[in-house]
């Protein structure tokens, strides 16, 4: 039996973002061995899960949302009282105060409003490519990173 068109799809975004899916996974579950179990357990259930791909063009999203659902699925396993709260590092290398400042605030976000934050600031990616990984109106988008901004000023200030 044959690969389909979708699957033979769905493999080649997994082979050519493996690095990215790997990084991300590591970034909030900080351990090597897990982020390895996040990958290999997302590429299985997207390679087995394709047939259900409504469009092709938004493959590489999907995937996507697959690796953040295995995420949050493994954070909230191994910590269920943090009831999916994820810390997120970001893309902060430089140790100052502002920086240790912006992180302390970051971790008492939820782990939608650290998505959203990552996925605008620190992935670049436009608002509505954010709403389509996360499966929400633009509209929502916008208000929930507005008013996620402005809880981190509040919080900063």
């Amino acid at each position: 039996m044959g690969q389909s068109k979708k699957e033979k799809l769905i493999e080649k975004i997994l082979i050519e973002n493996y690095d990215k899916y790997f990084h991300l996974a590591l970034r909030y579950v900080r351990n090597e061995a897990d982020a390895l179990d996040i990958v290999q357990e997302g590429a299985y259930k997207a390679i087995w899960k394709c047939d259900t791909l409504k469009e092709v063009n938004f493959a590489e999203t999907w995937v996507y949302r697959i690796m953040l659902n295995e995420i949050y699925g493994l954070c909230r396993k191994k910590n269920p009282d943090l009831q999916g709260e994820i810390e997120m590092e970001g893309a902060m290398d430089a140790v100052s105060v502002e920086a240790l400042d912006l992180r302390n605030a970051m971790t008492k976000l939820t782990d939608e409003e650290q998505i959203i934050l990552d996925l605008r600031y620190f992935k670049d990616m436009k608002l509505s490519e954010v709403a389509e990984i996360l499966g929400m109106n633009l509209s929502t988008v916008k208000s929930r990173l507005y008013r996620t901004i402005e809880k981190l000023r509040e919080d900063l200030a």
